[in-house]
């Protein structure tokens, strides 16, 4: 009667609040222990679910005491583990020590997916239910989703996303395999998240996963390896875990395939399957640090007076799984380089151009070359007509020959743009895979390295594999596509440059000249007779701006 009393809900194993206890002599020593040496009180009170053996104690391999020393030790940490390490036990292990002996504290639980965040959580209950009573603290709260106790200290658990933990304060925050939840959401949820995490002197953040692509957490990985950020990195090769050795390796190998292997227990930052640019290539490209960056605007290289340049660009319409994206090419010389990236999913359409404009001008008057196909017909027109823009490329067609590029001067009923047909993006992405994999087209920024990872075969075409974004390498798709035109060879060549925009001036000036000759009457009045190619006489007409105006 008095144990069921004692009971939360009718649990035994859970105690209500309220509850008074005299501590033994043992049990303070013990406690204190527990309090100082989170792997102390994993080693000797938490208990798991073995598949064989079923509830046991923890017993820890090495490379889990190190990850729980690192931990407790530092901020913000980030750990690079293969699969069936063992690594959520240990985390919750640790998050279930940490809200036991830190009163008032809160801890968030994110996963790739709701249903994973909850099971992790039912995990540290289960730990939590084995724990001696006198350890124990009363229970205010105890479900799927969240747990309180009497101490002040909570812990939620739901998928990471923007909204997760959003106006909340946070001690700790861990996201579970962060390499699985999709690229714009990570994106999302760090720029939601951030704030919350600095907010306190002392919230740490742990990241844990397997790799997956060239992601956020690839992102993050490799800043932290490099010093870009403070997170500090902590990697687990496959062979320290016990009972697996070069036997296990080929077993594994051979009832899954070597590049899963090599994902999934190797750690390596492999893109999806059957990608555009091959795996081996795809593990080369590195991305670096921009000089400038600012409302979704990088810079890698300032313009440079004598280069030429050419912007791409990809138009959504301003929802947020979609982005508006530009790339600027340094075309001077072989290999070409994306000196500047702008990427964003909330600008409208109707600004768009303007900032197009601001970046092209900035380039040296770059050439600026527009997709097409959908709203992006309405930024080319503004660009050429509102913003008098005049280095736009055009795409004619040409009967069997397909769309021929030509200038934005040229006149003429040409789109101003290009529309993306199945004949330019296949001869775009077979461009593109050449000039990559020949390194005849640098490319150092994460977010096109990160969807060139996921930009996968599908059908008899390539898309954006599922949850991934493929608006960079649109734009990489139509410079490469571009790259082959002879319009395209003829801006690269400073000579014909040179000629081209000569013609330009003089197309303008025809344009803009008189039927007959304005003089201000101070110079010399005696200007000769006319007579043009079909014998039509002109006559001078002189004006005495004194008396006639």
């Amino acid at each position: 009667m008095s144990t069921d009393s004692n009971a939360y809900l009718g649990n035994p194993n859970l105690k209500r609040t309220g509850l008074a206890h005299n501590f033994t002599k043992d049990e303070i020593v013990e406690y204190q222990k527990c309090s100082e040496s989170p792997i102390y009180f994993i080693k000797n009170y938490v208990r798991i679910v073995s598949l064989d053996h079923g509830l046991v104690p923890f017993d820890m391999y090495n490379f889990q005491e190190g990850m729980v020393d690192t931990m407790h030790e530092n901020r913000f940490t980030i750990f690079k583990l293969p699969r069936q390490s063992g690594k959520s036990t240990i985390i919750i292990s640790y998050l279930l020590h940490y809200v036991l002996f830190n009163p008032n504290t809160t801890v968030a639980v994110l996963a790739n997916k709701s249903t994973t965040a909850r099971d992790i959580l039912g995990r540290l209950q289960l730990a939590y239910e084995n724990l001696p009573k006198w350890m124990q603290q009363g229970i205010i709260a105890w479900n799927k989703g969240n747990i309180e106790l009497e101490n002040g200290s909570k812990i939620l658990a739901a998928a990471t996303s923007s909204s997760a933990i959003r106006g909340g304060s946070y001690n700790v925050i861990f996201l579970d395999e962060f390499a699985f939840v999709p690229t714009n959401v990570a994106d999302q949820f760090f720029a939601s998240v951030y704030p919350t995490i600095t907010s306190g002197q002392n919230t740490k953040v742990i990241i844990v996963s397997t790799p997956h692509g060239m992601n956020q957490f690839y992102k993050l990985w490799v800043d932290a390896e490099e010093g870009r950020n403070n997170y500090i990195p902590t990697e687990v090769h496959w062979s320290e875990v016990p009972g697996r050795d070069a036997a296990w390796k080929e077993e594994t190998i051979r009832n899954t395939s070597e590049s899963q292997f090599n994902s999934e227990f190797e750690c390596e930052f492999l893109g999806s399957i059957d990608t555009l640019i091959s795996p081996a290539k795809l593990k080369q490209l590195t991305y670096r640090t921009p000089i400038r960056s600012n409302s979704g605007l990088d810079l890698y290289e300032m313009p440079l007076e004598k280069s030429t340049y050419i912007i791409t660009a990809d138009v959504a319409r301003g929802t947020q799984n979609d982005y508006s994206a530009f790339l600027v090419f340094d075309i001077t010389t072989i290999p070409y380089k994306v000196v500047a990236k702008y990427r964003d999913n909330e600008i409208k359409p109707l600004l768009f151009p303007t900032k197009i404009h601001e970046v092209a001008k900035a380039y040296n008057q770059a050439f600026v070359m527009i997709e097409v196909n959908d709203i992006g017909e309405q930024v080319a027109s503004t660009m050429q007509f509102d913003l008098e823009y005049d280095n736009l490329i055009m795409a004619s067609m040409r009967g069997r020959a397909g769309q021929v590029l030509g200038g934005g001067f040229s006149g003429g009923r040409a789109p101003l743009g290009v529309r993306t047909t199945k004949a330019v993006k296949k001869i775009g992405c077979s461009n593109l895979k050449q000039l990559v994999e020949d390194n005849k087209l640098i490319i150092e920024d994460y977010d096109c390295i990160n969807e060139l990872s996921t930009f996968i075969i599908k059908g008899s075409s390539f898309q954006a594999d599922d949850g991934c974004n493929d608006d960079t390498v649109a734009c990489l798709f139509l410079f490469s596509w571009a790259s082959d035109q002879t319009y395209f060879k003829e801006i690269t060549d400073n000579d014909i440059r040179r000629t081209m925009m000569s013609e330009q001036q003089d197309m303008l000036e025809q344009d803009m000249a008189p039927f007959g000759f304005v003089v201000n009457g101070l110079e010399d009045d005696n200007i000769g007779e006319m007579v043009d190619e079909y014998g039509t006489r002109w006559s001078p007409v002189v004006r005495d701006y004194r008396t006639d105006w």
